[in-house]
């Protein structure tokens, strides 16, 4: 019987994860279930996060192998390069780029 991860990040700094052991052939969707998360989070729609393997998005009806880390990703609130550009926007040019943490004659932090 294969054993894995199913693990979840609800909210910032929040985190579900748990191992279970589920039976030959089953998919993530059965692994998910299998691990109660819809019990521990019941105000959770886990259906609507994409589901990934080991950082990899994969489909719901993939079989689950051995040790296999699922990850339920929440969708993003902020398109990130609007995020870069707001950041870039409030520190300007000189706190972006490739020697943003150089002081002055000294090196930078690599």
């Amino acid at each position: 019987m294969p054993r894995v991860t199913v693990a979840c990040s609800p909210a910032p700094r929040k985190v579900f994860e748990q191992e279970v052991e589920v039976a030959d052939g089953a998919t993530v969707h059965d692994a998910v279930v299998a691990s109660g998360l819809a019990q521990a989070l019941p105000g959770l729609d886990w259906q609507a996060m994409a589901p990934g393997i080991w950082g990899r998005a994969v489909e719901w009806t993939r079989c689950v192998s051995d040790l296999d880390r699922i990850e339920l990703c929440r969708p993003l609130t902020v398109d990130p390069k609007v995020a870069r550009r707001e950041r870039f926007r409030q520190q300007g040019a000189r706190g972006t780029g490739l020697f943003a943490n150089r002081r002055k004659g000294g090196k930078a932090g690599y």
